[in-house]
């Protein structure tokens, strides 16, 4: 069986393959096709980990760019990745600070080039930190004016 080839189309087809298998008495077939599961498995939520953290960190970075275009749904869209993040670290401990820190410049990279495509103007904010990036909250402000905005924002270096 060719267990790569299966697990990259389907983990649930594999995962009945792997049981047909075992059921049928070939144990080290079923424990290379469970290899490859677990491998699909992880490279699946290594992606959406990344995909979201760009999410996350594009947001962020159109925030500092466009403060006068700042709406709730920008902040909703800030905790929604936030909370797709630590959903993704519960259901994979692996993927914890260390492994978000070891992919941290090639999103931040990523999110630049879509911040840009998305607001057509080239991000001043030359790098994200921790904090601001999971810890730091992004409200719109009741009664808050587009220049009072403005004056509220951050400089691009996030300090």
């Amino acid at each position: 069986m060719n267990w790569q080839q299966l697990a990259a189309t389907s983990h649930y087809q594999t995962a009945v393959s792997v049981a047909e298998t075992l059921a049928a008495g070939d144990v080290a077939d079923a424990s290379a096709g469970l290899q490859e599961l677990i491998d699909a498995v992880a490279r699946s939520e290594r992606r959406a980990l990344r995909s979201q953290l760009v999410r996350l960190m594009a947001h962020i970075l159109k925030w500092y760019a466009q403060p006068d275009k700042r709406t709730p749904s920008w902040s909703l869209s800030i905790y929604q990745a936030r909370e797709e993040i630590a959903s993704i670290q519960d259901e994979v401990p692996s993927l914890n600070r260390e492994a978000i820190e070891d992919i941290w410049v090639a999103c931040l990279q990523a999110a630049k080039k879509q911040a840009q495509a998305e607001t057509q103007q080239r991000t001043k904010t030359a790098n994200l930190g921790w904090d601001e990036v999971f810890n730091q909250d992004y409200f719109v402000g009741k009664g808050e004016t587009k220049s009072s905005r403005k004056d509220r924002r951050r400089s691009p270096n996030g300090r």
